[in-house]
């Protein structure tokens, strides 16, 4: 096969810091515009990538006649109504996950200029929320714009020591049908639509997905000098082990008599009324959270050689955890990239969705059957 380099580009809704950029672009695409409304996020995202394309403003002040004709429209829709740590309330009723209607109203606003592909990421929340009511909806209100729809759970520990479940709705004008229903990335809270003679389907071609990673966090895990002011102290510390159960205390027993220093990520939760905080079991961190998820800050215990250590999960971490190496950063403060970092897509889990179930048929579309790209 001949191998050439990417043509397509992409717009990008709700866009943070940009990693759905990064992603995308490692598969060939260009981003040529970008929306967002948080004040923080812009400034980060205009470090990385500069502000010519970026627009930062309320979604539903965009005017279409002046969004670039594109391939592809992104949309990281705001999560907030969605998920487990919010209310609840749902795409229509939700104060920030409505904003989803802005980015529908600009796509309908671009009338025949609008893209190839359309890609909603989300919680998996999205799938349950009004007894399916709410992803049943973004599929009609797909079809109504001439797409048909396709639908995946991909957790970014396929790729990264992170575990991060996100749903991916992507729409195509011209899909490429003919896969399978395979339930790893297709459970049955999605692969229902499929059997639903009411909504246009297609079942995309799939490379097979990488297995669950079961380590890689110790690895990557920030190697602070002792001296480091973002140590606890003997006080905290103490603190931190008597709010375990014994289950846990067990646990972090076991691995302080290691000889092997190893590091685990803890997150403290409420249980029968009281905070206590529990250690993971395997090395992998829990999903990053903004500062709004609730227990949203993870803790980086060291453990091995009859010692322990503690401290919080540094911004450098959360960035390496969401695939984002090289990002500038500088300047920003810890609070500030933990917001955003925490709040954003992983990067290779774009890379691979753009890759398999969206790329594909833009070549298709485009008479490039047999082009196929490197890596």
């Amino acid at each position: 096969m001949v191998q050439v380099p990417g043509s397509f580009s992409a717009i990008e809704f709700f866009s943070g810091i940009g990693l759905a950029r990064a992603g995308m672009e490692k598969a060939g695409i260009s981003t040529i515009w970008a929306n967002d409304i948080d004040a923080t996020k812009c400034e980060i995202y205009k470090a990385q990538w500069g502000d010519t394309n970026l627009h930062c403003q309320d979604v539903f002040s965009v005017d279409a006649n002046t969004v670039p004709r594109a391939d592809i429209a992104w949309a990281s829709s705001p999560c907030t109504d969605l998920s487990l740590a919010g209310k609840r309330h749902g795409l229509v009723e939700g104060r920030e996950s409505s904003a989803f209607f802005g980015f529908l109203n600009v796509i309908k606003g671009m009338g025949e200029r609008k893209p190839q592909a359309l890609v909603l990421e989300n919680v998996c929340g999205l799938a349950s929320s009004h007894d399916g009511g709410d992803f049943r909806m973004v599929v009609e209100v797909f079809n109504s714009l001439g797409y048909s729809v396709d639908a995946f759970e991909l957790n970014a520990r396929r790729w990264l020591p992170q575990s991060r479940p996100r749903m991916f709705v992507v729409g195509l004008l011209n899909p490429i049908d003919g896969g399978y229903l395979d339930s790893a990335v297709r459970p049955d809270k999605l692969s229902w639509i499929h059997s639903d003679s009411s909504l246009k389907t297609h079942i995309t071609p799939l490379p097979a997905v990488p297995d669950l990673m079961v380590s890689g966090f110790t690895s990557i895990a920030d190697k602070l000098d002792a001296d480091d002011p973002r140590w606890w102290n003997a006080e905290r510390i103490g603190k931190f082990m008597s709010s375990l159960s014994a289950i846990q205390a067990e646990r972090m027993e076991g691995l302080k008599a290691s000889s092997t220093v190893v590091a685990r990520t803890a997150y403290r939760r409420t249980r029968n009324g009281k905070p206590v905080w529990e250690l993971r079991d395997d090395d992998i961190a829990g999903c990053l959270r903004t500062a709004r998820g609730g227990s949203s800050k993870q803790a980086v215990v060291f453990l091995g050689k009859g010692d322990i250590a503690i401290r919080w999960m540094t911004g450098a971490e959360y960035a390496k955890l969401q695939g984002a190496y090289g990002f500038a950063l500088d300047g920003f403060r810890e609070s500030q990239i933990q917001y955003a970092f925490g709040d954003a897509v992983a990067v290779p889990v774009v890379t691979w969705l753009m890759r398999s179930a969206v790329v594909p048929a833009l070549r298709h579309k485009a008479g490039f059957d047999e082009v196929c790209y490197a890596g």
